[in-house]
């Protein structure tokens, strides 16, 4: 082969003979040209967000970025670290936040740091306070989102609601997960005179159990009302205002399926009221829709035969997309769970829901107006667990500036939260159940 470096004879100065250095100059001029313009070099990725959602059962870390992202990674021992490489992306202020992210409270995460790695390419390093099971995978855009890569950072010991029930002091503890809580109550009651704790420890003979979920969370911010207020924010707020009612009951226990701002797909909200052993299921949200005007509280349950309105039809449809905006793994989807919550023959389990949900919405039409005076049905997929009753509250409509008004409003949210509450009382007292949770008693 010819050697290239020889093909132009060169003057002392430097220069290929025959070629001026105004020539050179100009020629020198038009390969800068070419390196900077997309034309000659592929600009580079940008970030344009980072986010970190830690979780009762795992923490998210989501990229997002103007183009799909390639990357690699592997876990690093002693110590533990996640390592993450982007190709083709720029270091830019974005990665740089990533250490602000993280919260002290991460139960997985000590520190987040993004540094140049090699030419091209970024390398991010989550430093970690155990071992994981990632699972990591790319989304595509979707609503107000670009290309995402997210970064699901599983326990290498599962989080197990029942379990969590087992070794908490107190339903109160169980349901909201804070050690801390439940250590203070103990010390407290063992300060008090023996002959007084049997006055706070009511014989139970069947403790009910009521799994609440707050609508949407995390990456999903579910309806987003006129003055800025998210539905995933609100239904929380009536989510925890309700759990702490339902533990006051001495014969209840609230189990959430998310205590904070972070999301869980649909089908493992069910998964949680179904390892629970839940009596009943409640999914809280707040409504949305094209028209400012519409207004009111509705309740929905799982339909067998379709829908009862195109309205309820719709809201179901765009319910069931919360899995595509929040940003689920497909490829890690249980099929088995899937065919399980997919049966919709349980007749008997849906008549219950209808009773449940009849008595929640007189409740409701107490403290506001309804939407429909009469329970709707739809396919929704939260509501399908085959044997646990099962209710979806829109408690109003944030589209609508009144509504969304009341629904900030801290007083408004305890009166949705006690009348949920005497809609779950009613039933109870009406159909008291028989199977699911085993007898628990509170010793004397």
């Amino acid at each position: 082969m010819p050697d290239h470096k020889q093909e132009h004879p060169t003057h002392p100065t430097g220069l290929p003979a025959g070629i001026s250095r105004r020539t050179l100059l100009k020629y020198a001029g038009a390969s800068l040209a070419l390196l900077v313009s997309p034309v000659g070099m592929a600009a580079a990725t940008s970030l344009v967000a980072v986010r970190v959602w830690p979780g009762t059962g795992y923490t998210r870390i989501t990229l997002e970025s103007s183009a799909e992202l390639k990357f690699t990674h592997m876990i690093v021992k002693d110590p533990e670290r996640l390592v993450v490489d982007l190709e083709g992306v720029a270091l830019n202020t974005v990665l740089q936040t990533l250490p602000s992210k993280v919260m002290d409270s991460d139960p997985l995460i000590k520190l987040i740091r993004a540094g140049q790695n090699r030419p091209n390419v970024v390398r991010v390093v989550v430093e970690l306070k155990s071992t994981i099971d990632p699972q990591i995978f790319t989304l595509k855009p979707i609503a107000n989102y670009g290309h995402r890569l997210v970064l699901d950072l599983f326990p290498s010991e599962p989080y197990d609601p029942l379990l969590a029930l087992i070794e908490k002091s107190s339903p109160m503890e169980a349901a909201s997960g804070d050690n801390n809580q439940g250590q203070t109550v103990n010390r407290q009651e063992n300060r008090r005179p023996a002959q007084q704790q049997p006055e706070r420890r009511p014989d139970v003979k069947r403790l009910y159990t009521v799994v609440l979920d707050a609508g949407h969370g995390g990456e999903d911010p579910g309806a987003i009302g006129r003055r800025g207020s998210y539905e995933k924010n609100v239904t929380l707020s009536i989510a925890r205002r309700l759990q702490k009612k339902i533990d006051a009951e001495p014969n209840m226990r609230a189990v959430m399926t998310r205590k904070g701002d972070y999301f869980v797909p649909l089908n493992q909200r069910v998964a949680i009221a179904r390892r629970v052993q839940a009596d009943l299921f409640v999914s809280v949200h707040a409504d949305a829709f094209v028209r400012p005007e519409a207004r009111g509280s509705s309740v929905y349950v799982l339909s067998e035969r379709g829908a009862t309105s195109s309205a309820a039809r719709w809201l179901a449809q765009k319910e069931n997309d919360a899995d595509l905006i929040g940003g689920v793994n497909l490829a890690r989807q249980d099929g088995h769970l899937a065919r399980t919550l997919l049966d919709l023959s349980q007749t008997a389990t849906i008549n219950d829901s209808l009773k449940l949900g009849s008595a929640v919405l007189k409740e409701l039409g107490g403290i506001n107006r309804l939407h429909k005076p009469q329970v709707e049905q739809a396919a929704f997929a939260v509501l399908r667990a085959p044997d646990i009753p099962s209710v979806l509250v829109e408690t109003a409509f944030i589209s609508n500036p009144d509504e969304e008004k009341r629904l900030n409003d801290n007083a408004y949210q305890d009166k949705m939260a006690e009348a949920i509450m005497r809609g779950i009382r009613q039933y109870f007292r009406s159909n008291p159940p028989t199977n699911g949770t085993t007898v628990a008693r509170l010793d004397r």
